[in-house]
């Protein structure tokens, strides 16, 4: 009987190693594509990133990074009255006055821009300035191809109200909150960011600019025309050193926070959904794929996005 077994077993893997078969998966090779990164918010000008799309396997230090940026283009961007064409700018070299513009935009601390040589497309023709109920249209000429995109500029949505609120067994730390009552007529989606203006030691404001939360960005599929209360943490404590790790995501009690929400339209938000989710999964072999969307025509990765932010300023008190 043992006997028969192992004959049984031996059958077996003969058949199972003379049924595998070599699966070849043919990985499309890397093809470079122009990457633009802009957008225009209300009263501000509008302002163009341009990059190249990089090889998964290329390196990914700082160098790389900033070589990555495209100089040479001529971008427009037109209202349908006003026709402005953009200046190209670089952070070592600011025009005055413009330095913290710079930062915000680039995400960095004001008196660290200049140590890079970032260049981007603004205008500080005030024609060209972002207005509520106007549409934009871009075009970008680069190596002999255009690459087109348009977007809008939506009424902004104004809180009802905004407050902060101790946490659950604690007194001094809580999250900020606020009440919405969301369009009934139209289909809205937002962003959120903040920044504290309370002053550190030395006199500066304690955030230098605006942090989006971690995921700040929504729609209204599930709100749309409802009133609610809503609440975000506070993303900027956990780069604080000094900061203990069970106050992380609290504001603390007196903290003075401006509130940045932003409207923008579908196209926009699924081009920010689909990228935040991405970067979310932090490269997780388990995540679901997606491809982000662009609304950028003629073969250009990217987004062209309108924004209109209101803000609101919440003292953290009861």
């Amino acid at each position: 009987m043992k006997t028969q077994k192992i004959i049984g077993l031996i059958v077996l893997l003969f058949f199972t190693i003379s049924c595998e078969k070599e699966v070849e998966i043919e990985i499309p090779g890397y093809e470079k594509q122009l990457v633009v990164d802009g957008f225009i918010e209300t009263n501000q000008p509008p302002f163009v990133l341009l990059s190249n799309s990089q090889d998964i396997y290329s390196p990914t230090d700082l160098n790389s990074f900033l070589s990555g940026f495209i100089s040479g283009a001529i971008i427009t961007v037109s209202d349908g009255t006003n026709s402005v064409v953009l200046d190209e700018i670089c952070t070592d070299n600011l025009p005055p006055g413009t330095e913290e513009f710079a930062a915000q935009i680039f995400g960095l601390p004001v008196e660290e821009i200049a140590n890079y040589h970032l260049c981007a497309y603004t205008s500080f023709n005030p024609l060209i300035f972002g207005q509520v109920g106007k549409t934009y249209d871009l075009t970008v000429s680069y190596e002999g191809k255009n690459y087109t995109s348009t977007t809008q500029i939506l009424a902004p949505t104004y809180f009802d109200s905004t407050y902060w609120k101790p946490t659950e067994g604690l007194t001094d730390y809580g999250y900020s909150y606020v009440t919405l009552s969301d369009p009934v007529e139209t289909k809205d989606a937002y962003k959120w960011e903040v920044k504290r203006i309370n002053k550190n030691e030395d006199g500066k404001e304690i955030d230098a600019t605006f942090t989006k939360t971690f995921q700040p960005i929504f729609n209204d599929d599930f709100i749309n025309g409802l009133t609610f209360d809503f609440w975000y943490e506070n993303p900027m404590s956990f780069k604080e050193e000094n900061s203990k790790s069970e106050f992380r995501g609290y504001y603390k009690l007196n903290d003075t926070v401006v509130i940045k929400f932003s409207k923008m339209d579908q196209i926009t938000f699924e081009f920010f959904e689909k990228k935040y989710v991405q970067l979310s999964s932090g490269g997780s072999p388990f995540a679901s794929p997606s491809n982000i969307p662009t609304n950028i025509k003629g073969g250009a990765l990217g987004v062209w996005a309108g924004f209109s932010p209101i803000f609101d300023t919440l003292i953290c008190k009861q």
